[in-house]
């Protein structure tokens, strides 16, 4: 019953704090670990084999580093007191959750873009997408919103929720070390799974092992998302059709499901420094992408969260009967 508590409080301690501005986050731990390899990497490590097998050491120890010192930590506070170690439990797995963050970042964007301030959507989107800014229109600035906060409700919200639901179902282990472990596979993602120089053989492993660890919950989010759009044969039907044709192995998917449940397209030319990238398009342009389209996105993810973890808490109260 222990897991059961940790999971419902620990969402909704995202819910309402979110990860406040300065405040100690494992993220931030794990990123300055990542920093830190990278650089002696990059002085020892010169040829190709000696990076991936560098990459394949940073991959392995920092995902299942940061499950084991999670469960230490929170061992550790056990034993000074019962209540305490859950307190920290809930702390560290809201820690891995990120919908909030998501919320207030794509509010940061919209503000000023509702008030006519083209300019200012701008520059602050440039502190979310890797894109260019520069010279978005407003349809491109809502699009870039969009994708970001469909690709990232699987990374960021739901692979970890599944993580955790796992890890709750798994004696003595419980939700917070699996998603501490998940989000280490995520960050290192983020920051070295690029195919580009000069993390092209450093992160190889990193961004496969992310893609492996993503597929299952990336497929359950969307077969969740085709159940709450009322239209579930459409929703899989177009993943079908457009998803696969995503380089990436599961952002596709994610995306053209929300696309689809919302009836609008994602997708199209990008600019990455100056030069022009085009990404495939999912989901048909029936209504333009608008910012209510942005709230029911993430309408879809909120109820998507609330389905899982009502679903994990009815099986946890039978198990435990």
């Amino acid at each position: 019953m222990t897991s059961m508590i940790v999971l419902i409080l620990a969402a909704y301690l995202d819910y309402i704090i979110g990860d406040p501005w300065g405040w100690p986050h494992p993220v931030r731990v794990m990123g300055w670990i990542i920093s830190r390899f990278c650089k002696f990497a990059f002085i020892y490590c010169q040829n190709p084999l000696t990076q991936r097998l560098a990459g394949i050491f940073l991959g392995i120890s920092l995902i299942i580093g940061s499950g084991i010192v999670g469960y230490l930590i929170i061992q550790t506070a056990k034993s000074l007191h019962p209540l305490l170690g859950i307190a920290v439990e809930i702390i560290l797995l809201a820690s891995c959750f990120a919908a909030k963050s998501l919320r207030v970042a794509a509010q940061t964007v919209l503000q000023p873009l509702t008030l006519g301030k083209i300019q200012d959507a701008r520059s602050t989107l440039s502190n979310y997408v890797g894109r260019d800014t520069e010279n978005l229109t407003e349809s491109e600035i809502l699009r870039a919103i969009l994708e970001t906060v469909t690709e990232n409700a699987v990374d960021g919200v739901m692979a970890p929720l599944f993580y955790a639901i796992v890890g709750a179902f798994v004696p003595f282990i419980g939700p917070v070390p699996l998603a501490l472990a998940y989000k280490a596979s995520s960050t290192l993602d983020s920051m070295v799974g690029y195919r580009q120089a000069p993390y092209t053989d450093l992160g190889w492993f990193s961004a496969r092992l992310e893609d492996g660890l993503t597929w299952v919950p990336c497929r359950l989010t969307v077969i969740t998302i085709a159940l709450l759009s009322s239209k579930p044969l459409h929703v899989i039907r177009i993943c079908q059709r457009d998803a696969p044709n995503d380089p990436s192995l599961n952002s596709g998917w994610s995306e053209c499901a929300y696309a689809a449940a919302l009836n609008v397209q994602l997708g199209g030319t990008n600019w990455y420094r100056g030069v022009a990238k085009h990404k495939p398009l999912l989901g048909d342009a029936t209504h333009p992408i608008t910012s209510a389209s942005i709230d029911q996105a993430f309408q879809l993810t909120r109820y998507c969260f609330l389905l899982w973890l009502g679903i994990t808490t009815l099986l946890l109260i039978a198990i435990n009967k």
